[in-house]
């Protein structure tokens, strides 16, 4: 599913999307709500302070307890326009071309009457900005606290992706698979674009405070400066955001005044890497935390070592034996700490007998470029399946070695 919206909805409406993901095994606990000719009352959520008594419409679709494989999320979407006239003849257009997804309840259409909104003019001249501006940022602050609170009742996580997006292939299995990364470890919120609030990932738990938080604070700041501080009082002090980016920003003109807004993810790609389970391990000495998962898990980290020397290695061991169709390496940053000599190896047996475990039945694919390799259609020249990676090191090197990421791709 596509989840770019822009044929759909006029772009100088601040339409919002969520994706509400199921990611755990099994049915999700649905909270109590009500529903009455088209309207829902959320229900408050036990042990929160603040009563949040919205009613929202929903203009079209209908929600299913029941969620099928062919689709773990439900996408509902915001008409945040006051113009009544211009919402009807979208929900028009939304019921007539995605009506299956409406019937099946993985699409919701919903709209907030104004006279739910709080005072839009007058509003305080924080960072100077114009009062246009400002009535602009804080309307947008109360359509996300709007879509949050109705979103909390319908899944585990949420993710907002906004209306002008285009997705990465795969971006679903690349969530979840980062999600169950992150263990026990607690977080607030997980990011999956740099880019302003597209891909940034909640807890359904945390989203009645969440939209609480938005409207207390709607006219102080514009919603991403808001977000990062609900992120650090919920006691998540560092960005934890995944490379690549899932999503790209495909508008080209700001919702606000028709500006051109060419902005750009730089670190998306629409086809995001599989990067298998495996063990990653190197005898190049780490610095500090730097270690050797932090090259291949796709997040936003990376490894760090002390100067290379000849023979030393940087090994990927799969659990299971993959057939490869791509790699992609790349290391150092702002032209530093590049690894400068290497080949890159692919094995069909590892010796756990030895200590390290060692990769053998090597083939080489080639050595790397100014610190990068790239290899498509591996598996025409390697056609059966590899046991591990390795990146050698074949001449010593007196600066430090960053490896930013190692990405894996195979046959589908």
């Amino acid at each position: 599913m596509r989840c770019y919206w822009g044929s759909t909805i006029r772009s100088c409406i601040a339409l919002v999307v969520i994706t509400g993901l199921y990611l755990s095994v099994g049915q999700i606990p649905w909270r109590k709500t009500s529903w009455s000719g088209g309207y829902y009352w959320s229900s408050i959520v036990p042990n929160t302070i603040m009563p949040f008594n919205v009613t929202l419409e929903l203009l079209a679709g209908t929600l299913s307890p029941i969620q099928k494989e062919l689709s773990e999320m439900v996408v509902v979407v915001l008409l945040a326009d006051f113009d009544l006239a211009w919402v009807e003849e979208t929900r028009q257009k939304i019921s007539s071309e995605f009506h299956v997804h409406l019937n099946q309840g993985e699409l919701l259409v919903i709209h907030a009457s104004q006279d739910l909104y709080p005072p839009l003019t007058g509003l305080k001249r924080n960072f100077n900005d114009a009062p246009d501006r400002v009535t602009y940022r804080s309307k947008q602050n109360v359509d996300y606290s709007f879509l949050v609170h109705f979103s909390a009742n319908i899944s585990q996580y949420f993710i907002m992706v906004e209306d002008d997006v285009f997705c990465a292939k795969g971006f679903l299995s690349a969530i979840r698979n980062h999600v169950l990364k992150m263990g026990s470890t607690r977080w607030t919120t997980l990011e999956f674009s740099k880019l302003g609030y597209i891909g940034k990932l909640y807890h359904s738990e945390d989203l009645p405070l969440l939209a609480r938080f938005l409207l207390l604070f709607y006219q102080e700041m514009p919603c991403d400066f808001l977000l990062s501080h609900f992120r650090t009082l919920l006691m998540q002090d560092k960005v934890i955001r995944m490379r690549p980016s899932l999503f790209q920003h495909m508008g080209k003109f700001s919702s606000f005044q028709g500006a051109y807004n060419g902005l750009k993810d730089d670190e998306f790609i629409q086809e995001p890497a599989d990067n298998p389970p495996a063990e990653v391990l190197t005898n190049i000495e780490p610095y500090k935390h730097k270690t050797p998962v932090n090259a291949y898990s796709q997040g936003s980290d990376f490894f760090w070592g002390l100067s290379p020397s000849q023979g030393d290695y940087f090994m990927v061991i799969f659990n299971t034996p993959v057939l490869l169709s791509r790699i992609s390496i790349e290391t150092g940053s702002e032209k530093k700490d590049i690894l400068l000599n290497a080949v890159v190896e692919v094995g069909r047996v590892i010796e756990k007998s030895h200590t390290p475990s060692s990769c053998s039945d090597l083939h080489s694919l080639g050595s790397l470029n100014a610190g990068q390799f790239e290899m498509r259609d591996i598996d025409q020249t390697v056609k059966s399946a590899v046991a591990c990676l390795q990146i050698r090191v074949t001449e010593n090197q007196n600066d430090w070695v960053k490896i930013q990421n190692i990405q894996v791709w195979e046959r589908s």
